[in-house]
């Protein structure tokens, strides 16, 4: 959600942002822009729109390509609608001090109406043109310099941000500043040059070298010198931790996909097997993952477990549910992260709190992990990113190593999640003795068939692709599962209404005979998980009860199934496995056909309206 791109040094400044801000462009936006220093003025470019838009605005206008400082953003409207004067960046009224912005001033208005009354006129209907002549009347009236400034009045400031301040009359310097809102500064061979972005995707083939500031924490950071952090709220020095980089270029290129969706979609085998890889002998029967073995008698001592994450993530919170509660019994409750923090939880020491999240930034799930840490509980995320604010945040954790996905409609987070949340449940299941070493093992060896399974999947792509034919003008969607795959049928319908913009909605099968099944008709496609492990006789009979009111059915069935196959419309045949891991199947079809239909419709597929990668406001 939003995006900021910076670069101080000796290269051409524009290339460099305005390539970053393409690479930042699948956290969602509305408009975006971007300001040049050449040495003696300011030129800024902004438009509503895409990156291309305003590339073709700075083609027509040379100058603006001049400098070697520069800082752009890509906007998702927040305060004041999507238009070339709210995006970004924003001047103070000086004209001397830029800002770019990701995140929520909470008091802008409050601090507005202080500012009107000393004089300052504003252009946009944004918090953000607020902060910045903030920071400018504290410089004036503080009589400081711009670090200072900006820490001043960033104490005064209620809400979440990340923030880039290129100040004119001190132009060899950039002030970086984050709260609840994550930011990047890549570190050039002895300090030459600086980049700053959302996260390390706009510099990775500049510089292996960033660091990324925590909560609370000021960068200044000049060419040819060290960065300099502090602390905002006491002004403490911070001592740099810098990381290497683990990401590389070819990772968040297409790579010859039309979509970033559809490489995510196939690199699901692969991103399994990495998530897996080192943690679990199958032929030992032995799994490791230190965040669980460090922590074991918190887990098997807790009275019970609660998951918290939004979306997709919370769609494999309610698998993770079923499978710690079947394999370890150990009592579980799903949270959505943006309710769970509002409505005064029962939270004790006793608690052990699972905090999911692919970026690792979600605004929500960050603020729920702090309540459940303010209550005693003890704490453990479930990201991809290496560093993210989650796995800063939280007690203990494990990575998904599914790579970065960068297709908004998340599909490899997904089963990857699930495939830890599988691990996390055998290894309490082991520990407490609630499943048998045998059952153990078993579970262990097919799982280590999943991925060559997926790749199955994956070749009956051609069939799917059909199916979305038949289905692409659909006005409504229903989705159907029950026990391991009712969350599956939830997230069928997710990924549907996400990029297509078709409304679906997903249900246990049980339920459709509680009011959905008014709504079945010759017009209402149905997609039913129906594998034969679990309850799969309920499951035909409500097929039976869709079909026989003229409802399309497009079933997901075991290999070899014919019971099914004589009442559906349309049958797509997953592998057999243990009903526990049929989710690592069923969801596979489910988004192929979401990104087919998407496809057809001409739908933008891996940035769809009005939707941002990674919910870092509330």
């Amino acid at each position: 959600m939003c995006g900021i791109t910076g670069y101080i040094g000796d290269r051409d400044a524009y290339p460099i942002v305005i390539n970053g801000l393409k690479r930042l462009e699948y956290r969602g936006y509305d408009s975006a822009g971007i300001m040049m220093y050449d040495g003696n003025s300011i030129n800024l470019s902004k438009t509503k729109g895409k990156v291309s838009d305003l590339e073709v605005i700075t083609n027509k206008e040379e100058i603006r390509k001049i400098g070697k400082i520069g800082i752009g953003h890509t906007r998702w409207a927040t305060h004041g609608e999507p238009n070339d004067v709210n995006s970004h960046p924003h001047f103070s009224e000086s004209g001397d001090l830029v800002i770019v912005h990701n995140g929520i001033i909470e008091n802008y208005d409050t601090i507005k109406k202080e500012l009107l009354s000393r004089g300052y006129k504003f252009k946009s209907d944004t918090d953000t043109e607020v902060l910045v002549n903030l920071i400018e009347e504290v410089k004036k009236t503080e009589e400081c310099k711009l670090g200072k400034a900006v820490q001043l009045a960033l104490t005064n400031v209620i809400g979440a941000y990340a923030i880039a301040v290129f100040d004119k009359t001190k132009p060899n310097e950039l002030v970086i500043a984050r709260l609840g809102s994550p930011i990047a500064i890549g570190i050039g061979k002895d300090n030459e040059e600086f980049f700053v972005a959302s996260d390390a995707s706009p510099f990775i083939e500049f510089t292996k070298d960033a660091l990324y500031l925590e909560d609370g924490e000021l960068a200044i950071i000049k060419k040819g010198r060290k960065i300099k952090v502090r602390k905002i709220d006491n002004d403490k020095p911070v001592d740099p931790d810098i990381q290497e980089l683990k990401l590389s270029l070819d990772q968040i290129e297409k790579g010859g996909y039309d979509h970033f969706m559809l490489k995510e979609i196939y690199e699901q085998p692969k991103a399994i097997i990495d998530t897996y890889r080192g943690r679990m002998l199958p032929n030992e029967g032995i799994i490791k993952m230190a965040g669980i073995d460090d922590n074991i008698s918190k887990f098997l001592n807790a009275d019970r477990i609660i998951i918290i994450a939004c979306g997709t993530s919370w769609h494999a919170g309610l698998v993770g549910e079923y499978l710690i509660e079947d394999m370890a019994r150990i009592p579980v409750e799903v949270e959505y992260a943006s309710e769970f923090r509002y409505r005064n939880p029962i939270i004790t020491p006793n608690d052990v709190v699972i905090a999911i999240s692919q970026s690792g930034e979600t605004a929500d799930t960050l603020a729920a992990i702090k309540l459940a840490k303010s209550k005693g509980a003890f704490v453990f995320g479930v990201c991809n990113v290496v560093g993210s604010s989650i796995a800063r945040e939280t007690h203990a954790g494990a990575y998904t190593h599914a790579g970065p996905e960068i297709g908004v409609a998340s599909t490899k987070a997904f089963t990857t999640q699930i495939t830890v949340l599988t691990l996390i449940s055998l290894k309490l299941a082991q520990a407490k003795g609630t499943l048998s070493k045998t059952a153990v093992n078993n579970y262990l060896q097919t799982m280590q068939q999943i991925p060559t399974q997926v790749e199955q999947l994956l070749k009956i792509d051609p069939i799917v692709k059909d199916i979305a034919h038949h289905y692409m003008e659909a006005t409504n969607c229903l989705y159907l599962g029950r026990g391991f795959n009712f969350p599956v049928a939830l997230e069928g319908a997710l990924k549907l209404k996400e990029i297509s913009y078709i409304h679906a909605e997903g249900y246990p099968a049980a339920e459709m005979k509680h009011g959905p099944i008014a709504l079945i008709d010759e017009n209402m496609p149905v997609f039913v998980i129906a594998t034969r492990k679990g309850h799969y006789e309920k499951v035909v009979s409500n097929i039976q009860e869709i079909k026989s009111r003229r409802g399309k059915i497009i079933a997901i069935v075991t290999e070899g199934d014919e019971t099914v196959k004589e009442i559906a419309d349309h049958v797509i045949e997953i592998p057999e496995t243990e009903e526990a891991l049929t989710p690592l199947l069923t969801t596979i079809p489910l988004q192929l056909l979401s990104y087919h239909i998407a496809v057809m419709l001409g739908k933008n597929v891996d940035q769809p309206r009005n939707l941002a990668k990674s919910v870092t406001v509330e």
